[in-house]
């Protein structure tokens, strides 16, 4: 089966084609990160505009890529949910349009479900389950337990800003730009992780919940001090470098990511561990989790580069699962602002 991806949920505008879940015969992404740099982050409107332009050009793109026509598409799979309304129905009405008129059936994914099964896709394999799997971006921090198509428990989830979206504000703070994640991973290869002393947010010795909101005020209050008001001072304190304070917060949001894996490994007993999600193609973590996976003895799948950060290949592929499973019985799309996951509460259990 031969199965055309959209992805649409947020900046990215990608399309794809995937034969049989596993075999990715051209994934085309195009990227607005420029249009949004000015502002310090995407703005919804702007997004869904970019997408209504770019959508035909890289559908284009990926048939020549892929050699193929788009008569010779099976399956046509569309991210309905989570993601910026506005722009994921730039990629839905596309999805519809192309569906009717080359008359094939169209699936709706999960955008966090499908980050599940991308560490997969480079293997050329369909998602193996059980696993525990931790899907890390900039607006989704997550762990499941995956025991199936449609069975993943919510183990943890962020109660207040997502890893990527922390490392976006902290950039802000230092002036290193956006995206966030790729900037401060650049600026700390001249800095210490140990230089300053940041508490780490682990909620408790039991908690798999995240919370980043608080550490990036620790690095507001203890990198530039406060004026006797009580307000942010606008300059870093004098010795501070800005190397020093990009490698102390990263080493700080990766010791938490990997110890909440590792707690969620040893809560299941499941010995295998699914990444994903545009965080996972931080270095420092993808190093820091294979030495956790050979300390523990687990097997640690990690999504490429290319399949970390939003991309239809994984769009594709999820569908395929959803289609195969649903025994080809097509289901209405049911597009939403609301996030599919809650948050949690805070707890120790």
């Amino acid at each position: 089966m031969l199965v055309l991806g959209i992805e649409t949920s947020c900046d990215e505008t990608s399309i794809a084609l995937v034969r049989d879940g596993v075999e990715v015969l051209a994934n085309v992404v195009r990227t607005q990160v420029a249009r949004h740099a000015r502002f310090g982050g995407v703005v919804p409107e702007i997004a869904a505009r970019e997408h209504v332009v770019h959508l035909l050009p890289a559908l284009r793109a990926a048939l020549n890529s892929a050699s193929v026509e788009l008569t010779s598409v099976d399956l046509i799979a569309v991210t309905e949910r989570p993601g910026l309304q506005a722009a994921l129905l730039s990629g839905i009405a596309g999805a519809e349009a192309l569906a009717i008129a080359a008359e094939r059936p169209l699936v709706g994914v999960n955008h966090i479900e499908a980050h599940l099964g991308a560490p997969f896709l480079a293997r050329s394999s369909l998602p193996q389950y059980p696993f525990v799997s931790l899907v890390v971006s900039g607006g989704h921090t997550h762990l499941f337990r995956s025991s199936g198509v449609f069975q993943h428990e919510l183990l943890g989830a962020t109660l207040d800003d997502a890893a990527g979206e922390a490392f976006d504000k902290v950039a802000k703070l230092l002036g290193l730009g956006y995206p966030g994640g790729p900037a401060i991973q650049a600026a700390a290869l001249a800095g210490s992780p140990n230089s300053i002393a940041l508490k780490r947010p682990l909620l408790g010795p039991r908690s798999l919940d995240f919370s980043f909101s608080g550490l990036k005020t620790a690095v507001l209050y203890t990198c530039f001090g406060q004026d006797p008001t009580g307000r942010p001072l606008p300059s870093l304190k004098a010795g501070t470098a800005v190397a020093d304070v990009a490698a102390s917060f990263q080493a700080c949001v990766v010791d938490v990511l990997v110890e909440k894996a590792r707690r969620a490994l040893h809560r299941t007993g499941l010995r295998r561990l699914a990444v994903g999600g545009g965080v996972a193609c931080n270095r420092p973590l993808r190093d820091a989790l294979l030495v956790m996976a050979a300390e523990e003895g687990i097997d640690l799948w990690h999504a490429p580069p290319a399949y970390c950060s939003d991309n239809a290949a994984m769009i594709a592929a999820r569908g395929f699962e959803v289609h195969r499973k649903r025994g080809g019985r097509v289901v209405p799309l049911s597009p939403a602002p609301r996030a599919v996951w809650p948050r949690l509460a805070w707890a120790e259990s």
